[in-house]
């Protein structure tokens, strides 16, 4: 059987499944040229998820959030839901429904196929902006397009720089492919990853430092005449003026604040221009006040070296509009901001909330003030989910959700150009997404022919929409989508050092440094190697659960390896145990993110911060985070 690795991962990864007396097994496709026939660790125990003893059974419905679940049927919950969201509607109007969804499973019909209902119903939308939307706006602002390098193009180049990417961890088949084709790896981050372990060059910045990094290598390149000038003169706007803007970024400068001695950042701009890097840009540090200026200056690197498109970041390649439906709205949605949840339950804006795909009772920050809103005020909750998460002890109504060994559906990445496709492998319990979104629109008496298409007519016509044949894929197990023409969608049609996109949203057009010092410590809260921000920590079990700290930090603090101490700021405070580690910089603390509050008692999510930077998109700012620490 095809099946595919669904999880909000580059990877994507193309399995075969078997079924031995009852028990799921898997591996890699063999014949998939991205994800090359293996899976990584968290893919190699898929089996133990899909078979855990906790999944979710039967439905559960209580009155009061105070009030213990009882166990019911199918029809009853279905038809409770119903009933409570037409009195919502009918109350309190449409736009007080918002559904809240995200990428726990990236297969298009189970992700976007129950978007269908809401739009039809014209309820409010999620604006997401939980993950890598700064970098998104960030990029539009240089290359009119977030989408980078096809990574099977770099076996035409000499060298990837990963900058604030952890790979190894997050995007083991990237960084395999990278050694496959030989390629020289560098790191830029904060941290000494493992990642930059196993890499030739490390440069470890300060936070908040690598729109200053990026400008001086910049720099570094046009002063010693290192760039492609008949690329530049050619696809690039505003490079004279970049120029001067860079003459206020002098070396000694650059250095100061980012740590880096002048003649290592020399280095770094001398080896990059002759090797014409590619550079592989992470999402954690753009989900900070800084992000959104770094990617844009990181942006400007690969194009002074004479590359088109010579970044990897994001792989839009295939269109799902089809499949969720917007067409059936009769009015345009109001979009809720992702990180504003509890704000706008707090306002009373939001009286009916339905989750799939997501934990936002882990994943969300500030979560105290999120628990707090919903236990404060009248919200109706829905959630559908394989396990009882923690999002789920905040529900009226909890629907056993099924897998994807247990369904039919297709997948794309965020990384790669291929779609894989999902077949079931066998069925265990709960429904899909979409299957749940039939129940509901028949509850509500909606005869709307486009509620009712089957999963299979789904995947045909998006796949017909994008030019893929449907009994290829099935027969293959995936396809590579064609490469388009390739165009700069900026205001003068070219690659923009001078944005004018930005300069239309009222930011400077060049990438601005700000120097950004909090009160303590800074708090980084990357993700763990055996989880996908809350997913598998019930059923693998595998976690980290320790604050990572420099140990002349702690020595100012009389803390000792071991030690429990308190975490805390603003938004709360957590108990944990200290990890003392070299790889961990001077002022700079390290969580690592999202495990379920319901087993450990907290997650880190418990202290970041839930502002947003609103002038990218209302993007996340977790890393703009800071607490201070004290022994227990």
């Amino acid at each position: 059987m095809f099946n595919v690795c669904m999880r909000d991962c580059y990877d994507t990864c193309s399995i075969i499944s078997e079924l031995h007396e009852g028990k799921l097994k898997v591996r890699g496709n063999p014949s998939h040229p991205i994800t090359q026939g293996f899976l990584c660790p968290k893919g190699a125990l898929l089996p133990k998820w899909f078979h855990s003893k906790d999944r979710l059974k039967t439905p559960l419905i209580r009155g009061d959030l105070k009030e213990d679940f009882k166990e019911t049927n199918w029809e009853e919950a279905i038809n409770f839901i119903a009933n409570r969201l037409m009195e919502t509607i009918r109350k309190y109007g449409s736009e007080s429904v918002l559904v809240y969804n995200y990428a726990g499973d990236r297969g298009v019909v189970n992700y976007a196929f129950p978007l269908r209902l809401f739009h039809y119903l014209n309820t409010s939308m999620l604006d997401y902006g939980i993950c890598d939307r700064a970098g998104q706006e960030a990029l539009k602002d240089v290359y009119g397009t977030a989408v980078g390098m096809d990574p099977e193009e770099l076996k035409n180049q000499k060298l990837i720089v990963y900058w604030g990417i952890n790979p190894v961890w997050t995007n083991l088949h990237g960084f395999m492919l990278a050694e496959k084709y030989g390629l020289e790896k560098w790191v830029v981050d904060v941290i000494n990853t493992e990642t930059a372990k196993r890499c030739g060059k490390f440069f470890q910045i300060r936070p908040n430092t690598d729109v200053v990094f990026a400008l001086g290598v910049a720099r570094l390149i046009i002063e010693n005449e290192l760039y492609n000038r008949e690329f530049v003169r050619e696809k690039v706007y505003g490079f004279e003026k970049f120029v001067k803007y860079l003459n206020r970024f002098d070396m000694n400068f650059v250095s100061g604040e980012t740590g880096i001695e002048k003649e290592r950042i020399e280095e770094f701009a001398f080896g990059y221009a002759e090797k014409k890097g590619v550079i592989h840009i992470g999402y954690g540090f753009q989900r900070s006040f800084s992000g959104g200026d770094a990617v844009r200056a990181i942006a400007i690197l690969p194009a002074l070296v004479g590359h088109r498109f010579g970044f990897i970041y994001d792989m839009k390649t295939i269109d799902k509009s089809y499949a969720e439906g917007e067409f059936l709205r009769t009015r345009a949605a109001r979009k809720i901001p992702q990180m504003k949840l509890a704000e706008y339950i707090e306002n009373g804006e939001i009286k009916f909330l339905y989750v799939y795909n997501s934990n936002p009772f882990a994943s969300l920050p500030n979560q105290n003030r999120l628990r707090k809103a919903i236990e404060d005020n009248d919200v109706f909750v829905v959630v559908h989910d394989i396990f009882l998460t923690d999002t789920a002890l905040y529900a009226h109504v909890v629907l056993p959700a099924n897998t994807f060994f247990e369904r039919y559906d297709i997948a794309d990445s965020y990384y790669h150009r291929y779609v894989a496709f999902n077949e079931p492998v066998m069925r265990l319990y709960g429904k899909s997404n979409s299957e749940v979104t039939r129940l509901l629109a028949k509850a509500l008496g909606i005869e709307n022919p486009h509620l009712y298409e089957t999963d299979e007519e789904v995947i045909k016509k998006v796949l017909e929409i994008n030019g893929i044949c449907f009994e290829e894929l099935r027969k293959a197990g995936f396809v590579k989508i064609p490469l388009q023409k390739r165009t700069y969608d900026t205001p003068s049609g070219k690659i923009e050092f001078y944005s004018q996109r930005a300069l239309n949203r009222g930011l400077s057009p060049f990438p601005e440094y700000r120097s950004r010092r909090g009160r303590g410590l800074q708090l980084l809260s990357p993700t763990w190697k055996m989880t996908i921000t809350s997913q598998y920590h019930n059923t693998y079990n595998i976690i980290d659960p320790y604050l990572y700290m420099n140990p002349k930090d702690a020595k100012k603090r009389g803390v000792h390896e071991n030690d429990e101490v308190e975490v805390f700021n603003e938004n709360g405070r957590i108990r944990t145990r200290i990890k003392l580690s070299e790889n961990i910089p001077e002022g700079v603390v390290l969580l690592y993110k999202a495990f379920w509050a319901k087993i450990l008692g907290w997650n880190v999510n418990f202290l970041t911060t839930e502002e947003t930077v609103e002038e990218y998109g209302n993007g996340s700012a977790y890393h703009s985070t800071w607490v201070e620490v004290r022994k227990i």
